[in-house]
């Protein structure tokens, strides 16, 4: 692959989880010579995610693979339209339809366990939706229903360090979904306490995806770091031909 069809890798981490979580899979694209940007995402609005995702899309010089984990997922099927978006890789993420919420894709499917795990926490802010009610899953939850399949030590630092999701985000609809226009791959966690399997896979097939399934907890890319990375490589590969 030359410089110029050589894609970059950007690495949009999910709700209660930060960049971090893909520090495993993170070296094994630097050494096969891909450039990778896993940001920070704010977990404040799907819109505003989103925005904020396609304004770093936008200032990358060349082609993007957008991969998104979790509530990543929604993210990028939304930043996912911009123009040097290449491909969308969803990890038991969530592929939402144009004019869907998270809610909405959610309901559809028998709650996970992840529902009795949640706690709310007010948070300050500004204009029409202050004060924020920010949504975090309970420490002594957070291993069995998020990491079931980690290293316990690393699960219970994890679960103090976690990035909490702004209720709004659940309720806002996706104003467009890339997968519509961009090829994409999924990868289904089986065993998911945190999302149930069975909505990662409806939304995969409806996009018309490249599947595969991996008995996983929530976190594939700290458990299966190198299915993951199988799962972007063909991504990579098959649109820089």
């Amino acid at each position: 692959m030359s410089e110029a069809e050589k894609p970059t890798v950007v690495l949009v981490h999910g709700a209660f989880a930060d960049a971090s979580s893909y520090a495993r899979i993170i070296p094994a694209l630097l050494s096969r010579g891909l450039d990778v940007v896993a940001p920070a995402v704010p977990n404040r609005s799907l819109i505003g995610d989103a925005a904020y995702v396609a304004s770093l899309v936008r200032q990358i010089p060349g082609p993007v693979i957008l991969v998104g984990h979790s509530y990543g997922g929604a993210v990028i099927t939304v930043a996912g339209a911009e123009d040097n978006v290449r491909a969308l890789v969803y990890l038991a993420g969530y592929a939402l339809e144009k004019g869907e919420s998270l809610g909405e894709l959610q309901g559809r499917f028998p709650d996970s366990d992840l529902a009795a795990a949640l706690v709310q926490t007010p948070f300050p802010g500004e204009g029409p939706n202050a004060p924020g009610i920010d949504v975090s899953v309970r420490a002594d939850k957070f291993p069995a229903v998020f990491a079931a399949d980690v290293d316990p030590g690393l699960a219970s630092v994890l679960a103090v360090s976690q990035r909490p999701l702004a209720a709004q985000a659940f309720g806002e609809a996706a104003p467009v979904a890339a997968w519509r226009t961009k090829p994409s791959w999924g990868l289904v966690a089986s065993s998911d306490r945190t999302i149930n399997p069975d909505v990662e896979r409806y939304g995969y097939r409806r996009a018309g995806m490249t599947t595969v399934e991996v008995d996983s907890s929530h976190l594939v890319m700290l458990s299966h770091p190198r299915r993951v990375v199988e799962l972007i490589e063909q991504a990579v590969e098959a649109t820089s031909r």
